[in-house]
């Protein structure tokens, strides 16, 4: 949903908008930080995604449930303390019941605070709409944002490390398959996203022209 001014108009419609008529990567090219820093294996990417849709979600539903007793002129500061308390109750957790992960991920789960998907959402909706549509908003837009990366992810640890979830690959681990030791590397991480926005783009392109 566009716009702080324009209302909900059903569950279905959020989650599709999130998902893809409003991804916030291949539309905007937002929040790609985590692109570079874990997307070179797919558990990984699948912890922190988790995390940002979490962060999004309930952070976005408890800035609607906020809105009217926020004054405007400490919004903002608001739904980053808002925010940061998801993140960092992540990030303890993580830190607790799964320590080797989170030395892996690092500093990541924590910059999630500053990423721009999750303040956008705050801002273009869940200021402007109810508890409900604002955490289906958040969920969605997190989940389209973790799709992405998904694919950014297994793309990279399949052609370049030639496994998958840690386990071989039957094809890119063996003889036949020269792995593409650069796609591990930072620089593939955007040489990779650029290919999936590219196909996504040209993929919306299609649909507009055997719509019209």
């Amino acid at each position: 949903m566009n716009g702080s001014g324009q209302a909900a108009t059903g569950s279905g419609a959020l989650m599709l908008r999130g998902l893809w008529y409003d991804n916030a990567i291949v539309r905007q090219v937002l929040g790609i930080c985590s692109t570079l820093a874990v997307t070179n294996r797919v558990l990984n990417t699948m912890v922190m995604c988790a995390a940002l849709v979490a962060a999004t979600g309930l952070s976005s539903w408890t800035i609607s449930v906020m809105r009217r007793a926020t004054p405007r002129s400490i919004r903002m500061m608001v739904e980053t303390l808002i925010i940061a308390f998801y993140v960092i109750l992540f990030d303890r957790f993580l830190r607790a019941y799964w320590p080797d992960m989170s030395r892996q991920l690092g500093p990541y789960v924590g910059l999630i605070i500053t990423n721009c998907i999750i303040m956008g959402r705050a801002e273009a909706f869940a200021n402007a709409n109810r508890p409900l549509p604002s955490l289906v908003d958040g969920v969605a837009n997190g989940l389209g944002y973790s799709f992405v990366l998904l694919i950014v992810a297994t793309t990279r640890e399949a052609m370049g490390i030639g496994t998958f979830l840690g386990m071989p690959l039957p094809f890119f681990s063996g003889a036949m398959w020269d792995r593409w030791i650069l796609l591990v590397m930072p620089p593939g991480a955007f040489f990779t996203l650029a290919l999936v926005i590219w196909a996504f783009r040209s993929i919306g392109m299609m649909q507009r022209e055997e719509g019209s």
